[in-house]
């Protein structure tokens, strides 16, 4: 069995998380889109300086997850009040990721049951995602932990508008 351990990430890791965010956000959708709109996105809103900058804003909670001292991915969560869940003490997991040669292996689960364990501490009242609906692997695995669609938005990636799923888990208890 695979040892995962969690941990917070620091500043100091903000370059290994932008690198495991385009890695895995390629891998689990370039197939769905064409390579402008997935090079569009990767430029404008995923690159290295943008996804380093997030981690030393307050208010950003980033989880790493670790097997084997290998890093097999993390959960950005934002404690900050969205327009969508803006009347509850809420929490968002903005980004749940694994790499690909570690999915299967535990690291999402563990993941969420962290960032569900963070939201416990924080003393939120609800815990919520964006999901893109086509995405059915994920909404199958936020639905194994209670998370009940409540909305939809859009979702832009590079030029194709697309539709995201609003998940949420109301119990954190």
């Amino acid at each position: 069995m695979t040892h995962i351990s969690i941990r917070h990430a620091t500043t100091a890791d903000a370059e290994l998380i932008a690198d495991i965010s385009a890695e895995t956000f390629y891998e689990s959708f370039a197939a769905q889109n064409t390579r402008e709109d997935m090079e569009k996105f990767l430029t404008e809103k995923f690159s290295k300086e943008i996804l380093v900058a997030q981690v030393g804003i307050p208010g950003h909670i980033f989880l790493l997850a670790y097997t084997d001292d290998q890093p097999a991915g993390y959960v950005f969560l934002k404690d900050t009040t969205a327009e969508t869940v803006q009347d509850e003490n809420a929490i968002e997991i903005s980004r749940i990721y694994a790499r690909g040669s570690f999915i299967g292996k535990g690291i999402g689960k563990a993941l969420m049951e962290a960032a569900i364990a963070q939201a416990k501490i924080l003393k939120k009242d609800s815990i919520w995602l964006g999901v893109w609906e086509h995405n059915q692997r994920a909404i199958q695995f936020y639905t194994s932990f209670g998370f009940i669609k409540f909305g939809e938005h859009d979702f832009v990636l590079g030029n194709d508008v697309q539709r995201d799923w609003l998940m949420k888990r109301k119990s954190i208890i």
